[in-house]
């Protein structure tokens, strides 16, 4: 009995100790359960702050392109600004051009005495000779920004032979602080893109170069660029426009680039290729338009956005009287084929200033290639560039009334925007 009785008191002992284990591993697994339930839920709320951020942060970039592109409109669609040309060592003669000090004028106008009598022109922005490039190109890089939003963009510099555009848009190579508005804003285009990948875009880039010489189209980027002229005849380039408003060049090099020092060689290339000569008026003196274009395809994965963007970039060359040019022979050509572009120019944005129901587009090839820019669905910024000597007065009189012309034209850009798999939306 008594062995019995001890027996009986370990199995209680023993199963109190079982029974206050099984608690315990209870409680454990309850715990368990909740500290799982509540990470569950934690993780849900972040994921939920992370979504709402994610839509903030969306909104914003699509808020800060509409109020981008809002600003840019109301500057207007086709904008004029003039440069005016330093004054050179070797001109000794009184300046003609002067700037009005008034301040609805300040930073926009100009004023040309010719004749003793003074001719006032407004335009958006009017820099005077002692502007930097840095200067000029502040003012347009908003504008550049605007092709990575999936707009078309066109800048051109126009005037009279040694006026200063080549050096306005391309600068000097061997100084960077002279760098013209075509290889800054090929850098921004670059710089710009890369910070939008944070954000979920990425962009693909493609670079053609092309001069327009003697009415003949030359590709600057051709493997056989050594012998344009002859490549040229052997290859005829012709100009068509897509449904969407772009010109295209059948036949022309068109080039992926990466990186901005890709661009920067293309451009070099380019440049060493195009047609110069000497005049009276010019030591080297640019006989051809030059013409960079940058397209732009960009993809958003957040939002699931594609846009189509062109950047055209372009030297036109200089207008000029023969008898101040001294040309002859080739030269002599060469003048009458720039002269008989321009002056198609300048009937074309003469008929879309007077909103005639004709347009000359087709009367040379530079109207014919520049049409979607000119039409009114792209943003287009013409940059007059004069000269200050009373010498050059006939030349910056007529550059400086044709701008004015160009700045009563009027345009509606489309930005080009898709949805993945749906058609596009032209805004």
């Amino acid at each position: 009995m008594d062995q019995r009785v001890r027996h009986f008191e370990d199995l209680e002992r023993l199963t109190e100790s079982v029974t206050l284990v099984a608690q315990r591993v209870k409680s454990l697994k309850e715990r368990g359960y909740t500290l799982k339930h509540d990470s569950n839920e934690n993780l849900k709320m972040a994921l939920k702050q992370l979504e709402e951020q994610k839509r903030i942060v969306l909104e914003g970039e699509n808020f800060r392109k509409k109020l981008h592109n809002t600003i840019m409109e109301l500057k207007g669609n086709i904008r004029v600004f003039c440069r005016v040309r330093p004054w050179l060592a070797d001109e000794d003669e009184a300046p003609a051009v002067s700037y009005p000090t008034a301040i609805e004028s300040l930073g926009r106008g100009i004023v040309l005495l010719q004749n003793g009598q003074n001719h006032h022109f407004t335009f958006d922005r009017v820099f005077h000779h002692e502007a930097s490039q840095e200067d000029v190109f502040v003012e347009i890089s908003e504008l550049v920004e605007s092709a990575l939003d999936g707009y078309k963009v066109c800048i051109f510099a126009y005037g009279q032979r040694g006026s200063g555009k080549t050096y306005t848009m391309m600068g000097r190579p061997d100084a960077p602080e002279q760098k013209g508005l075509i290889p800054r804003s090929l850098e921004q285009i670059f710089q710009t893109s890369q910070s939008l990948e944070a954000k979920g875009w990425t962009y693909r880039m493609q670079v053609s170069m092309l001069e327009i010489y003697n009415e003949e189209i030359r590709d600057l980027l051709s493997t056989r660029g050594a012998d344009l002229a002859r490549t040229a005849h052997e290859k005829q380039y012709t100009i068509h426009h897509d449904a969407d408003g772009n010109a295209h060049v059948s036949g022309l090099t068109i080039v992926d680039v990466s990186s901005i020092n890709q661009a920067s060689f293309l451009l070099q290339q380019a440049a060493h290729s195009r047609s110069v000569g000497k005049t009276d008026m010019n030591e080297q003196s640019s006989r051809s338009h030059f013409v960079c274009t940058l397209r732009i395809s960009g993809e958003n994965e957040n939002t699931k956005q594609e846009v189509k963007g062109v950047l055209n970039l372009i030297d036109l060359a200089g207008s000029e009287r023969l008898s101040r040019t001294g040309a002859t022979g080739e030269r002599l050509k060469e003048t009458q084929a720039i002269n008989k572009s321009l002056l198609s120019l300048s009937c074309v944005m003469s008929a879309l200033a007077n909103k005639e129901d004709h347009v000359p587009f087709r009367n040379s090839k530079l109207t014919y290639l520049l049409q979607p820019c000119l039409g009114g669905e792209c943003k287009t910024l013409m940059l007059v560039n004069v000269a200050q000597d009373s010498s050059s007065i006939g030349e910056t009189c007529c550059s400086l009334r044709f701008a004015s012309t160009v700045h009563m034209c009027e345009g509606i850009p489309r930005r080009q925007m898709t949805m993945k798999n749906k058609q596009p939306c032209l805004v």
